[in-house]
């Protein structure tokens, strides 16, 4: 086998290793951050819905992921990702207790007016 393309083989392991180690870290380090972060609880209103559709090319399934936008009495924001049942049961300008620890949604109880 050529120098040349055994370098290149080389050098693409080298390359997928690296991309694999540096995702992993990112997702322990996000899975970290949560689990040192407060749970919180605070009055909320959602302020915006969205879906994210990805994959289903060729013989493999789409899959969807949920996302819901609150904001705070204070004009911040923050995007969680929700749960398939959850997202389908909010709406945009429902005021209520979100429950959240760091990036992770953990429960939204609507106020009924």
């Amino acid at each position: 086998m050529p120098t040349a393309m055994m370098a290149g083989i080389i050098l693409f392991v080298i390359i997928f290793i690296t991309v694999v180690v540096v995702s992993i870290g990112g997702g322990l380090r996000t899975w970290s951050a949560n689990n040192a972060a407060p749970q919180m609880t605070a009055a909320a209103v959602i302020v915006a819905k969205r879906t994210e559709v990805w994959g289903g090319s060729g013989d493999s399934s789409a899959s969807t992921s949920y996302y819901a936008t609150f904001e705070f009495a204070d004009l911040r924001r923050v995007e969680l990702g929700v749960p398939a049942k959850t997202f389908g049961l909010l709406a945009e300008g429902d005021r209520g207790q979100l429950t959240f620890q760091g990036t992770r949604f953990k429960h939204f109880e609507r106020e009924l007016a």
